[in-house]
């Protein structure tokens, strides 16, 4: 008989549901951030500068905006993947790496609680 184990104990799967929550908090609060500096749309005292300074100002802040954008983009993906680990925790799927059938390390769900695949695996992509 094999000594693998196929999932995690309850104790675990409560360690790793607490991380978890904890990340999307987090990961909740830093996006209200992102969505409300790309969508301030109040000038940065502009007003009064020559037409060339301003034009540059708006550029600049076009650019800010968009990697806001981005940035809160990605966030989002990261709440979603925390949520998703949270459902292969209800299901009894978590932690087991999806192309090797094995155990993900504790080490790597307490770093990357979202993770579906083994640095074994990780390394083979």
């Amino acid at each position: 008989m094999s000594d693998i184990k196929l999932k995690y104990n309850e104790e675990d799967l409560q360690e790793f549901k607490e991380i978890i929550h904890k990340k999307i908090a987090r990961a909740e609060q830093d996006l209200a951030s992102l969505k409300a500096a790309y969508k301030n749309d109040a000038d940065n005292g502009t007003n009064d500068t020559s037409s060339s300074f301003k034009s540059f100002d708006e550029g600049s802040e076009v650019m800010n905006k968009e990697a806001n954008v981005q940035l809160a983009i990605r966030q989002e993906k990261f709440i979603r993947d925390l949520n998703n680990a949270l459902l292969r925790i209800e299901n009894g799927t978590y932690g087991v790496c999806r192309v090797l059938g094995k155990l993900i390390q504790k080490e790597r769900l307490r770093l990357v609680p979202h993770a579906t695949l083994s640095i074994e695996a990780k390394r083979k992509q």
